[in-house]
């Protein structure tokens, strides 16, 4: 049976009151990218300076070892800190966003040097921002998530994955041309002969979706991209929806030579007459926002000049 899901409604009232909202700061959280030896050594110097601030810092139990930090298992990071440090790049931001955004834990991305739109503070700024945030000095924006449910014609249970940037539905190792047809807020919108279709949040526009000619969009609005992968039809173009809008896609393949990707980090075949519906996601992401102002991150990470 097919299953239909509602998108969360919420007032503009409550995204003031959740944008504003600050908690009490005792326990950080540290997300290190083990592999590169610069994130070791200013998790080090962030552990020193949290200490001399009389704040608990946290780790996962190798991390933790390599830093100084108190270990803890790495599932129990959103619910034991009250604010996430991730020192790395923006594919380590994701993962934790996805971790901690139902206990609504703020997110302070830490740029190792790679582009970085999520992961803003830059090595030198780290431990002046973390201070920032630790005297109640910051603004958070709160990010909207993808909920994916995986209704497949095999299976009775549908499966449902929450993405921060994407979801993906892109050719398999075959190589083959999809066919996609796509409602849009319960209504028929477009049939894709493409390699690939891309639904992508306002924070994933600049992402995967910026690579197939998606446009940029501001990171708190309430709309979700649409950019088809090297599309058949040249006037297929990307769009912007609302994200009330609930976008299903029917897959169209003899086989399995069809993937389905949530944030580049989580994958599944899919098969023939397997349909996705995708809406807005029920929880949030905080993100600590940098002092640098959006359009001055974009003018430096795109190179505008």
């Amino acid at each position: 049976m097919r299953r239909t899901f509602a998108s969360p409604r919420i007032s503009a009232h409550d995204e003031h009151l959740m944008a504003s909202a600050k908690r009490s700061i005792k326990t950080v959280g540290l997300v290190v990218k083990r592999e590169r030896p610069e994130a070791i050594k200013i998790a080090r110097t962030l552990t020193r300076f949290l200490r001399a601030k009389h704040k608990i810092p946290i780790a996962d139990s190798e991390t933790a070892k390599k830093i100084g930090a108190e270990g803890v298992e790495r599932h129990h990071l959103a619910d034991r800190a009250d604010l996430i440090v991730v020192l790395g790049g923006d594919g380590t931001l994701l993962g934790v966003a996805r971790m901690v955004a139902s206990e609504g834990t703020p997110i302070l991305g830490v740029n190792l040097g790679g582009l970085g739109f999520l992961t803003e503070v830059t090595i030198t700024e780290a431990r002046a921002a973390l201070g920032r945030v630790l005297a109640g000095d910051y603004e958070v924006d709160q990010r909207i998530m993808l909920e994916a449910i995986v209704d497949r014609a095999s299976e009775e249970i549908p499966q449902s994955f929450q993405a921060f940037n994407d979801v993906v539905v892109g050719k398999g190792p075959l190589g083959r041309m999809l066919e996609l047809d796509v409602v849009a807020n319960h209504t028929a919108f477009c049939s894709y002969r493409a390699d690939g279709l891309i639904i992508a949040t306002p924070t994933g526009s600049t992402a995967y979706a910026l690579s197939a000619g998606g446009p940029i969009v501001y990171p708190t609005l309430g709309a979700i991209v649409l950019a088809p992968i090297c599309p058949h039809t040249l006037s297929n173009r990307p769009v912007v929806l609302p994200d009330t809008y609930e976008i299903e896609i029917h897959v169209k393949a003899p086989d399995h030579d069809t993937t389905f990707t949530v944030d580049g980090q989580e994958s599944s075949q899919l098969g023939p007459d397997d349909v996705i519906r995708i809406h807005r996601g029920s929880h949030f992401v905080s993100l600590i926002r940098s002092a640098h102002p959006y359009f001055e991150i974009w003018r430096d990470k795109l190179h505008w000049g």
